[in-house]
């Protein structure tokens, strides 16, 4: 059986892994499935058809598959998925997703998620992420694997924010950032790449130079987007070990749809 304290309210229609455990006060709705391993703090809702991963640790005090903060949401079975391993502190907030998209916000594996973060509607969150306190991100934002957001940011609906990317403090992202870069502020602005991320995370030398230049060809030689995005096409063939990271690139700026910050 699940460790379920006595005061939580566990609907009968909900599936929870025998080594599921929740705690005080927890509200768990009826299509709720949790997995394995996974434990919830005191003081939680976690209701609509939310789906938890295994071995997560969710803190007390968080509001999981909510229906969105959509005036269009008319009640239609949407969903929230989140995978495994992810922490999600205190008193964050996760919305299910509208119809009007994929309806489905998912959070990957192996996310650090601080306090007060707010996932909206039909959010796409990858793998490895860290969004520090506060963080906010609004409707249909994507976000890479591996990506870390400040504390107090907020993301604007529907930009895109590629894999690698480091996002400063209390910023203002309006606009689609680029794999590998480095923002900050408001407005928001490309201060350079996170190569120190990189680094941490076993790029090599020649991987790192060929995002040196990929954002050399972006923001430091007066290039217009598709010279710049023929110009990082090449550097597949000149650095093979970057192929998959100049795909990455080029994938993101084929689809971005707010324009690049730059």
């Amino acid at each position: 059986m699940a460790r379920i304290h006595p005061t939580a309210l566990v609907d009968p229609g909900a599936e929870l892994d025998d080594s599921v455990e929740v705690g005080a006060y927890t509200l768990v709705g009826a299509q709720v499935r949790i997995g394995a391993g996974t434990t919830v703090g005191a003081h939680c809702v976690i209701e609509g058809r939310t789906t938890i991963g295994r071995d997560n640790r969710v803190f007390q005090f968080c509001s999981l598959g909510a229906a969105p903060q959509d005036k269009k949401y008319a009640g239609e079975p949407t969903a929230l998925e989140i995978g495994d391993g992810n922490t999600i502190r205190e008193f964050c907030t996760f919305n299910r997703g509208t119809a009007q998209d994929a309806g489905v916000t998912r959070l990957g594996d192996g996310n650090w998620i601080m306090a007060y973060v707010h996932l909206a509607h039909d959010c796409q969150v990858g793998s490895h992420t860290i969004l520090a306190n506060n963080a906010t991100l609004a409707g249909h934002v994507h976000l890479g694997d591996w990506a870390i957001v400040g504390g107090l940011t907020g993301v604007h609906q529907f930009c895109k924010i590629g894999a690698h990317v480091m996002v400063g403090f209390a910023s203002a992202v309006t606009q689609d950032v680029p794999p590998f870069m480095l923002v900050d502020g408001n407005p928001l602005a490309v201060r350079g790449f996170n190569a120190e991320g990189l680094r941490r995370r076993g790029f090599g030398p020649a991987r790192i130079g060929a995002v040196k230049q990929m954002h050399r060809l972006l923001y430091r030689q007066g290039k217009t987007l598709e010279q710049a995005r023929t110009e990082i096409g090449a550097l597949a063939s000149s650095t093979p070990e970057a192929a998959a990271d100049v795909a990455l690139m080029l994938d993101f700026l084929a689809g971005a749809s707010r324009g690049i910050a730059r």
